[in-house]
């Protein structure tokens, strides 16, 4: 979240940087806001300072004029309250300044590639489509799924349970083992600080599915990504520099309403309402996100290489980015059924910016109190390095080889098949 007193002192920068994310905002309706909110402040304070020199003089000729003064004060307490909730809920609405190096531009299309690793398969006959290759396995069933829950659920059956299985213990292992990350085993849900912290809410409220539990003054939600439940671990928290890095992985299940998306990807596994994931996510010191976000971004390609899949790395666009975002790489797999790229992991740094919503802090070198930055990034998302597999992996028999680095996982299993 941004500070007022910040968005102030360079009002028209801030101003061009937000258009230049692609969202509506009056940013003059924000000074104005701020502006009579500091005018109570101020009212507030010349009364209280009145009130207590009536105070110092004793005199009860005076006690009517003191009381009207207090009542004055509740009167401009009670205005002032809601310019401020008023100008909170405008501030938390929005996004992260983008970093100087992100291209400018209003959606995807201004994305820019800057990396291809991986040899494209040529299939001597024509690629089916990972549901395909599932349903005429026996192994992904989303009739069923439908029936019992609805649509955007499947049921992953047998050795495609088993290979992906495989593919999430293959992950935690080389970011545990390989790539320094400490493994967490969190909660699903979170409560409504925990998701205004990470900056799900109150923007994205939409989009998460809200558990009705009966406790007062604290909503649940099942969590979107484990981003939310790991990175506010640090919340309300001083840290030490000496405590730093840290770097968190989990496996879970994500949940998401894909509201937005509604017509896209209906067939398969690509946009689920559950999911599992491996999260990626980083507490550094703030001068450190840029190199930090390098780091996590070869942790997550690091999978893809040694599962011999092809990809692209692509850095976001000011349009594009996630709303916690200064800096965005996107990670896309190669899906031969649908001959491009598709989005597999998303790695971001969010500088400061959560870290002020959760008041995450550490004491630096000087011995200043000041908020740490986060990273986060998907390690990388289960259900679609199934996806990959299926589809970089299949042979002209509909059976799917069993990549090298995965054997270990599936008791040295060759390949899958109806046999």
């Amino acid at each position: 979240m941004h500070n007022i007193k910040d968005i102030r002192i360079d009002f028209e920068n801030f101003k061009e940087l937000i258009k230049s994310r692609n969202v509506s905002l009056d940013l003059d309706k924000l000074l104005e806001l701020d502006k009579n909110n500091r005018k109570f402040i101020q009212e507030k304070e010349n009364f209280e300072k009145e009130k207590k020199e009536i105070s110092k003089k004793q005199d009860k000729s005076l006690f009517n004029k003191s009381k009207e003064i207090s009542e004055k004060i509740a009167s401009i307490n009670k205005e002032q309250q809601l310019v401020k909730d008023k100008l909170d809920e405008m501030l938390s609405s929005i996004p992260n300044l983008p970093n100087n190096d992100v291209p400018i531009g209003v959606d995807e299309n201004s994305n820019k590639e800057v990396l291809k690793s991986g040899t494209i398969n040529s299939f001597g006959f024509k690629p089916k489509s990972h549901y395909e290759l599932g349903e005429n396995l026996k192994m992904l069933d989303f009739d069923l799924a439908t029936k019992t829950t609805g649509s955007r659920f499947v049921f992953v059956k047998d050795k495609l349970a088993l290979l992906e299985r495989a593919i999430a213990n293959f992950m935690l292992d080389t970011h545990t083992k390989v790539n320094g990350y400490k493994e967490i085993s969190p909660p699903l849900m979170a409560n409504d600080n925990a998701m205004f912290g990470t900056g799900q809410l109150p923007k994205f409220e939409t989009d998460q599915f809200e558990i009705k539990i009966e406790e007062k003054n604290s909503r649940k939600f099942l969590i979107p990504t484990a981003e939310v439940i790991l990175t506010n671990m640090v919340r309300d928290q001083i840290l030490k520099t000496e405590e730093l890095p840290k770097r968190l992985v989990a496996l879970t299940p994500c949940f998401r309403k894909e509201a937005g998306s509604y017509g896209k990807d209906t067939k398969g596994m690509i946009r689920q309402h559950q999911f599992y994931k491996v999260e990626l996510v980083s507490i550094v010191e703030n001068d450190k996100c840029l190199d930090e976000l390098e780091r996590m971004t070869n942790s997550a390609t690091m999978i893809l290489d040694k599962l011999k899949l092809p990809y692209r790395k692509i850095i976001l666009s000011t349009g594009d980015m996630g709303f916690s975002a200064e800096k965005t790489y996107d990670i896309e797999v190669w899906l031969p059924s649908e001959n491009k790229y598709r989005e597999i992991s998303s790695c971001s740094s969010c500088g400061t910016f959560q870290a002020r919503r959760m008041k995450a802090r550490y004491k630096n070198k000087k011995n200043e109190t000041v908020f740490v930055g986060t990273l986060n990034g998907s390690g990388l998302a289960v259900g679609r390095t199934l996806i990959a597999i299926l589809e970089n992996y299949q042979n002209s028999d509909g059976s799917i080889s069993i990549p090298e680095v995965l054997k270990p996982y599936m008791d040295n299993l060759e390949k899958i098949s109806n046999n």
